[in-house]
């Protein structure tokens, strides 16, 4: 799927038309790259998380002549997906939407914690 693609997709899911499909993903990737540039990171939960990352200079050889090269420090982008995209595109069944858990969450936290049983004092005997 490319770019193009993508936008028709989007219009058709969320009946914007084609022109505001198209600013609206261009201006989640313009958000995005800045993040990232900034050396934010961007977490999409479910989906996976870009940022960026440092990779560290090294030497390298050149294959033709077997010479040693300096290859310099970079600063690169990185994603890494999430656990729902990844059970996705393995084919298992994705992870259960956390929504559903929350209402138990919220009745456990409402109740309070116990107290700790109270100590007796000692008195010291002579």
């Amino acid at each position: 799927m490319n770019k193009a693609e993508l936008i028709e997709a989007l219009a058709a899911r969320t009946e914007l038309t084609k022109a505001k499909a198209g600013e609206a993903l261009d201006a989640v990737l313009d958000i995005v790259s800045t993040e990232i540039a900034k050396g934010q990171q961007v977490a999409l939960i479910g989906f996976g998380t870009f940022k960026s990352a440092l990779r560290a200079a090294r030497e390298g050889r050149n294959p033709a002549t077997g010479e040693t090269l300096k290859i310099a420090a970079a600063k690169l982008p990185k994603f890494t997906a999430g656990a729902t995209l990844k059970a996705l595109v393995s084919g298992k069944k994705p992870a259960a939407k956390k929504a559903a858990a929350k209402p138990a969450a919220k009745k456990a936290a409402a109740k309070p914690a116990a107290k700790p049983a109270a100590k007796k004092p000692t008195t010291k005997k002579k």
